[in-house]
């Protein structure tokens, strides 16, 4: 399954230690892809870089081994280290065009969009996929912007070819209701990483988006 056909079927995880129970990452991401996950995306703001790289370095391996798609969030220097599949920026890191040139060209680069105009700017720099969001009030960022509802993600739906992931509040009891209004791929943290029963959480999620 390639990239593209992963955003247009699955539910695109995030790691939040600060959110996942006194777990370590290693073990939620151990949980996420016994339930099947195919694509990942590590998020830490708060650690040294040492300790970020050494957490992906075996993250890397677990994915690989797994064939789920690995992407570093901000941390280009990270990702090139540790070889996963990608990176993720938002629209104040480094840019689109400059972290191609460090990654090279079979990388994936997602870029956060919040408006009409940061997706068709995305889409001229040569995003890979788009964040779509947040969609609801979130408190995984700190730095978030309010909230840009269904019709943003609408507009993307509809206007562009562009693979995109919803993002942003997204949980179990509203996850069917984006992807009626056009999300094929959910962006989840704390609904999965703070979850008793990760498999079973990520299980539910799956079908309750399966029923749009």
């Amino acid at each position: 399954m390639n990239f593209q056909e992963i955003l247009d079927t699955d539910i695109y995880a995030l790691t939040d230690e600060g959110l996942s129970k006194g777990r370590s990452n290693i073990e939620v991401v151990d949980a996420m892809l016994k339930a099947g996950i195919k694509v990942l995306q590590y998020r830490e703001k708060d650690k040294k870089s040492g300790v970020m790289l050494d957490e992906c370095l075996q993250i890397r391996a677990m994915t690989r081994q797994a064939g789920c798609k690995f992407i570093v969030n901000d941390y280009v220097d990270i990702a090139i280290l540790c070889d996963a599949d990608g990176v993720h920026v938002g629209q104040e890191d480094i840019p689109v065009p400059k972290v191609r040139q460090l990654l090279g060209a079979d990388k994936i680069i997602g870029l956060s969009t919040h408006t009409p105009e940061e997706c068709k700017r995305a889409i001229e720099l040569g995003a890979d996929y788009v964040g779509v969001g947040p969609i609801f009030a979130t408190q995984t960022k700190k730095d978030v912007c309010a909230p840009v509802g269904y019709e943003y993600l609408e507009y993307v739906t509809k206007q562009h070819s562009i693979p995109h992931v919803a993002i942003g509040g997204i949980k179990l009891h509203n996850i069917q209701d984006v992807a009626q209004h056009g999300a094929r791929c959910c962006a989840i943290v704390s609904e999965i990483v703070g979850a008793d029963d990760i498999t079973a959480t990520v299980l539910a999620l799956r079908k309750a988006m399966a029923s749009k």
